[in-house]
């Protein structure tokens, strides 16, 4: 045997992985459930998610029930139809995650294009990897006469509950002024502003999630 067919014997059995412990990746990595779990977040069918994918409605059915093991190629085909990396199926599984946010590491970040900043934001869930929502604490400072509050869009929705002050909110024709305890749920892609509706700054909780 030459040397360079010696080299490919050798990387070929650095590289080759035992089945047994395939099979047991894939299970403690729950890959099938993580498969389904994206399919039925699309009010996706096996059928179509097999016409998007090019893989066999009945390979899909064993691969989400863990009865088949599946290739790289295969899962890439499933990532790249729900716009995700490969690595999502190898990553701590996300219905598992569990994120501390200490008010002592959070970042309070002032509203930009605005001086003097009316508006100071802390995410809530910045440490989140792969979040179907965002979540913040806002704070509302009262507004000189002279100043107007700046409207804002982008796709999604939007909740927001007031802890503390008063806080007037303009969405679309609408306005109103929410007090503490009060709430407010909208479609976040028409154009909202918020302004301090008190002489005292106004705390909010926010919660955004995209469409």
């Amino acid at each position: 045997m030459g040397k360079l067919a010696a080299v490919k014997s050798e990387e070929t059995q650095k590289t080759q992985v035992d089945p047994e412990t395939a099979e047991r990746v894939i299970e403690e990595k729950r890959i099938g459930e993580r498969i389904k779990r994206l399919r039925l977040k699309k009010s996706m069918g096996l059928v179509e998610l097999g016409k998007h994918s090019g893989l066999s409605a009945s390979f899909l059915s064993q691969l989400e029930t863990g009865r088949v093991v599946p290739t790289l190629r295969n899962l890439a085909r499933i990532a790249l139809v729900f716009s995700k990396d490969l690595s999502y199926f190898f990553d701590t599984d996300p219905s598992a995650r569990f994120r501390i946010h200490r008010r002592k590491d959070r970042v309070r970040l002032p509203q930009t294009g605005v001086e003097p900043p009316a508006t100071f934001i802390e995410s809530l869930g910045y440490m989140a990897p792969d979040r179907e929502m965002d979540p913040y604490f806002a704070e509302f400072q009262p507004l000189a006469k002279e100043m107007e509050p700046k409207a804002h869009m982008h796709a999604g929705y939007e909740f927001l509950y007031v802890l503390e002050g008063e806080l007037g909110i303009r969405h679309g024709d609408q306005a109103c002024t929410l007090e503490a305890g009060d709430a407010v749920y909208f479609d976040s892609s028409t154009p909202h502003s918020y302004q301090c509706a008190g002489k005292k700054a106004a705390g909010a909780i926010i919660v955004t999630r995209k469409q």
